[in-house]
């Protein structure tokens, strides 16, 4: 299946203005631009959530090489890199963090000059939604974090 050619340019010209920007995070409605575009290509949805999740314009470039000569793409890689899991696994802390201190924050019912309690949170969450779930079952590969099931990951008992 060949990609459209006005699909094709449209993808550089928004990779020229995200590139155009200080931070190429902050091109929000650029982003969702190249995301509505590339979920009609015939790339793997993994491939492309990662990609527009982590705002990586070196990996759009590349997507857009595997379109522009889909014979010259390169495999798939094994899995994810080093580098994205210990990015993913920062902010899965920094959201177990929040969760605690959200409920550790409430108020008891009865005294409203109450100090809080200690939090009721369970080590397990959702992980967030900007990472794959490749990246998450490759973490609980390496023995980070334990999946519990229905979506909710722990860290490991030290």
């Amino acid at each position: 299946m060949a990609t459209d050619p006005t699909t094709l340019t449209r993808l550089e010209e928004l990779l020229a203005l995200i590139r155009g920007f200080d931070d190429p995070r902050r091109a929000a409605s650029e982003w969702k631009q190249v995301y509505r575009l590339l979920a009609k290509t015939e790339l793997p949805a993994a491939q492309v959530t990662g990609v527009v999740g982590m705002r990586a314009v070196p990996g759009l470039a590349e997507l857009i090489e595997q379109l522009r000569a889909p014979s010259a793409a390169p495999p798939p890689a094994e899995g994810p890199s080093a580098a994205t899991c210990k990015r993913a696994m920062r902010a899965f802390r920094k959201r177990l963090a929040f969760h605690r201190l959200d409920d550790e924050s409430r108020f008891s019912s009865h005294d409203p000059l109450s100090k809080g309690a200690d939090s009721r949170v369970s080590a397990a969450i959702t992980p967030p939604s900007e990472w794959p779930d490749s990246v998450w079952q490759e973490l609980v590969r390496q023995g980070k974090l334990c999946y519990i099931g229905q979506g909710l990951y722990e860290l490991p008992e030290q």
